[in-house]
């Protein structure tokens, strides 16, 4: 089922950060090489651990949120309940800026601390 962004949400420890338009998040998994001599030359891999990190940006409205502690991050894809990523992160970036002829606009990066729950639907 495809969706429209339009109705995202960023929430931080539990109250939605005003101005916000796009968010991103990259979830990886790690993997180690295990290839010895009975795999015949082929590689050999072993998932590890996962992680995940990302960003939200939009325009100012309001005080930005605070870097360094962990907080509860929400990202929802729409206002459907199960179309959302919820974890726990850490706010490692804030980058500000404005024009003359644009608006004020904030950037944040940040780093999951634990595991990660990923949409359902």
């Amino acid at each position: 089922m495809k969706i429209s962004g339009k109705n995202g949400e960023i929430t931080v420890a539990g109250s939605t950060v005003a101005g916000m338009d796009t968010w991103s998040i990259d979830y990886t998994a790690n993997a180690e090489e295990t290839t010895d001599f009975a795999d015949a030359g082929v590689e050999a891999h072993i998932p590890t651990t996962t992680g995940w990190s990302g960003s939200f940006e939009g325009k100012k409205d309001g005080a930005p949120v605070a870097i360094g502690a962990e907080i509860a991050l929400v990202l929802k894809e729409s206002q459907t309940a199960t179309q959302k990523w919820v974890g726990q992160a850490i706010i490692t970036g804030i980058s500000a800026g404005t024009s003359a002829k644009g608006l004020a606009t904030y950037k944040y990066s940040f780093l999951g601390t634990g595991a990660l729950t990923v949409p359902t639907a």
